[in-house]
């Protein structure tokens, strides 16, 4: 059984959301947004990494503008455990940091960590809680990062995948294990259909379970330029000292996500399957998945009124009217000052939108 005292978790809530512009804006970003239910996305992790983990063993590591926010939506966890990056270094710099931070507070070798993003839907926190206790034992274990990988429902070409090889002697029923046999970043709509007829290829989840100690080995053997990072962080022991060092040194930190950085290179990791429903609520087209389609496949959240309309994705704020006749296959998505109307194929591409955005001084303020 694992020991609840001795895990710890990384929550990763220090991106902008820039796919859910313009409801995710620069002073509120998707993870403090209500998309899914009552509660915000950060709300919602906390709720199921607490159901593993004591509150004092939980870290966030956000945005610096977002530390505040992220307090006052968390006060079950230690004011000091929500940590500010004043510099955005993806998923490789956030975890090098956190690593530093369980470091300077004498944290064991021998505990074990789980690291999750911040914008994830998961129905059964049961179900969930079972296969990290898993995957915690395993890490443990056989002393190697365990990956927790989702059975394709569909091919999907948004997702990273990573192939199953061998299934391991770990587990239960519920949960297989399997060593990894490689990584395939977001193939093409081919790829994926000849992927998903093959019961070897799981999507890559984001979630990552592994002891402190093997982490600081496998990223001083594979990603230096981190490592440096986390051992300085180690002997900081102050919160204000921390975010001095931060501001003067984050920004040289490598801008480079975990798996580029470390995972692929490894020779030996390990695959949980997971057994609980999974969804990365990454772009406007992951509702789909989370509110239920009306006769006409239009799924719609607000107020709407529309004349011979399929296949659309309608998000309004109950006090404005979206109204629409004769279109089909379309995100519309008003908030306040902004509406966004674009293909539901080109979902991806409203990041690129926001960055355009971003080079117009006289458009800056919509974001």
């Amino acid at each position: 059984m694992a020991d609840r005292s001795n895990t710890y978790v990384v929550v990763m809530a220090g991106g902008r959301g820039e796919r859910f512009w313009p409801q995710s804006r620069q002073n509120c970003p998707k993870q403090l947004l209500r998309l899914l239910g009552n509660l915000t996305l950060i709300e919602q992790t906390a709720a199921r990494m607490l159901a593993v983990a004591e509150p004092e063993n939980c870290l966030v590591i956000t945005n610096i503008d977002y530390v505040g926010p992220m307090r006052s939506l968390l006060p079950m966890l230690p004011p000091d455990n929500i940590i500010g990056e004043p510099f955005g270094r993806d998923t490789g710099g956030c975890l090098a940091l956190a690593s530093g931070v369980l470091e300077s507070r004498g944290v064991r070798n021998d505990a074990v960590v789980i690291a999750t993003p911040a914008d994830h839907s998961i129905e059964s926190i049961p179900a969930f809680s079972n296969t990290l206790m898993q995957a915690v034992t395993v890490a443990a274990r056989c002393e190697a990062p365990v990956l927790i990988g989702v059975k394709p429902e569909y091919a999907s070409t948004g997702y990273g995948y990573i192939r199953c090889g061998n299934q391991l002697d770990y587990g239960d029923e519920k949960t297989r294990f399997f060593a990894a046999d490689g990584f395939r970043e977001k193939p093409s709509a081919a790829e994926a259909e000849e992927m998903l007829k093959e019961d070897i290829w799981r999507w890559n989840s984001g979630i990552f379970v592994w002891t402190h100690g093997v982490f600081k080995k496998i990223l001083s053997e594979h990603a230096p330029e981190l490592a440096a990072i986390s051992r300085a962080v180690g002997k900081i022991s102050d919160p204000k000292s921390l975010e001095s060092f931060l501001r003067v040194e984050f920004e040289r930190a490598p801008n480079i996500s975990i798996d580029y950085a470390l995972l692929e290179k490894l020779d030996y990791l390990v695959v949980a399957e997971c057994n609980f429903q999974w969804a990365d609520i990454g772009s406007w087209t992951a509702l789909r998945s989370q509110i239920r389609a009306d006769e006409n496949n239009n799924v719609i959240r607000g107020t709407f009124a529309g004349l011979d309309m399929e296949n659309c994705i309608v998000v309004s704020d109950p006090q404005h009217l979206i109204a629409a006749i004769d279109v089909k296959d379309l995100i519309i998505v008003n908030q306040g000052d902004v509406t966004l109307v674009c293909s539901e194929k080109s979902a991806q591409r409203v990041k690129d939108l926001v960055k355009k955005l971003d080079k117009d001084p006289t458009l800056r303020k919509f974001l």
